[in-house]
């Protein structure tokens, strides 16, 4: 602003003087100032206003500790070359950048290029906008448009195989049958139907097909034992270390290669939603039904159900998920648990050093219920209560905890030893 109104000073005073006085110079010296700057100023704007941009996000979905990558393209529509134009990538991704200056832009001409970034932060980001701003051969002008190519990215959480991971399928033992149709294939056969336009053809009932003359398929019900639910504990009140914020970039991705660990932000919060989202990923990878219950600044709740989809709807509520509730788990565990039936598996994952919770999960065990804890070790990542009450407590009830720490691998915290040992260390 104070550069065009330097010029437009100038502009004025060469005006004035070649008015007021009588020498032919000083009109020459007017025309030539005025002419330039016209010139100068529509060469900036159309440098600004005659470029394409055009922005190539091939997934619009990521995980923590993988790569996101984007083509970006921008093409000289006019028949004046661009000496130079800055493209400033305005996207909420952490660590993206995308913004890149261009030199000698020729007419009809285009430049590309790609960038990969590292994803370290799970969260829905949006991608784009961007300001391309041009100027003049003489430096007088910048000239700023601001282009809407906007995309948008959803960043999962950290996840792990957990091949390892306690109790196998035979300590699940279930309940009543459920009497709950699914479209999946169970052991549970609840009848046959006629056969419809996109039952697959391993659901075909052969005998009754033989036998009516049509084609008849079988119908299945959900079976008990697969039933898991997962509770995040999503209590702000306790929740230790630090989350980094929106412009925040101390997790660069050159440390990001291979150590896990280093990936997650050294906060409870984020190794909890890091461990629900390995543990939805392990029992729905062996066939389980998996539901999510969570209370933060809303309530966050997922029927159980199987597959790569309820995979997928789990992770988008937990790239979202944040630690802002003021329900303590116990209360949680209390209003959704006792409506779970028998045989149910109920996985807790808390950094919470209160009893209470304890207390209410192992009644929900006496209700016939499958308890397993996963406790973050808060005292790891900052000051906070101890561990220890709380890890006697959940082994005087007999319930298998595993016990996670900042900076341990989540394949090897959530093994079958590690489970035992912390079992037997109470």
């Amino acid at each position: 602003m104070k550069r065009t109104a330097s010029i437009l000073l100038v502009v004025l005073a060469a005006l004035v003087v070649a008015i007021t006085t009588t020498q032919p110079l000083y009109d020459q010296i007017a025309y030539v100032v005025t002419l330039t700057v016209v010139v100068a100023y529509a060469w900036a704007r159309v440098g600004a206003r005659s470029v394409e941009f055009i922005r190539h996000a091939p997934a619009h979905r990521s995980q923590v500790g993988r790569y996101i990558e984007e083509r970006f393209t921008v093409r000289n529509t006019s028949l004046v070359p661009k000496l130079w134009l800055e493209v400033r990538d305005l996207s909420e991704l952490p660590g993206h950048r995308a913004s890149r200056v261009i030199t000698s832009l020729g007419p009809r001409r285009r430049r590309g290029w790609t960038v990969r970034t590292m994803c370290y932060r799970r969260g829905r980001f949006r991608l784009g906008p961007v300001d391309m701003t041009s100027g003049d051969a003489f430096g007088l002008f910048r000239i700023t448009r601001r282009v809407e190519a906007t995309a948008s990215v959803v960043v999962y959480p950290y996840a792990v195989d957990l091949p390892a991971f306690l109790p196998p399928s035979g300590e699940l033992p279930g309940g009543d049958a459920l009497r709950r149709k699914t479209h999946h294939i169970t052991t549970n056969v609840s009848g046959v139907r006629d056969y419809e336009p996109g039952d697959s053809f391993n659901r075909i009932h052969w005998k009754s097909t033989a036998r009516t003359g049509r084609l008849i398929v079988k119908e299945f019900e959900l079976d008990p034992l697969a039933d898991v639910w997962l509770f995040p504990d999503m209590h702000s009140g306790v929740q230790v270390g630090r989350v980094a914020e929106a412009a925040d970039e101390w997790l660069m991705p050159a440390v990001l290669m291979k150590e896990g660990p280093r990936v997650l932000e050294p906060s409870t919060e984020e190794y909890v939603v890091a461990i629900t989202a390995s543990l939805a990923k392990h029992f729905l990878g062996r066939n389980r039904a998996v539901g999510l219950a969570a209370q933060t600044s809303r309530r966050e709740f997922i029927q159980p159900d199987r597959g790569d989809r309820q995979l997928g709807k789990i992770m988008e509520t937990l790239a979202v998920i944040h630690a802002r509730g003021q329900m303590p788990l116990a209360q949680v565990l209390a209003g959704e648990g006792m409506s779970l039936p028998r045989g149910t598996s109920v996985v807790v994952i808390t950094p919470s050093a209160d009893l209470r919770w304890v207390q209410v999960l192992n009644h929900l065990r006496r209700r016939g219920l499958r308890a397993i804890a996963v406790h973050v070790v808060p005292a790891t990542f900052g000051e906070a209560p101890g561990s220890e009450p709380v890890l006697a407590e959940l082994a005087l009830h007999q319930i298998p905890t595993y016990v996670v720490r900042n900076g341990e691998r989540l394949e090897q915290a959530l093994s079958a030893d590690r489970a035992i040992l912390a079992r037997r260390a109470g």
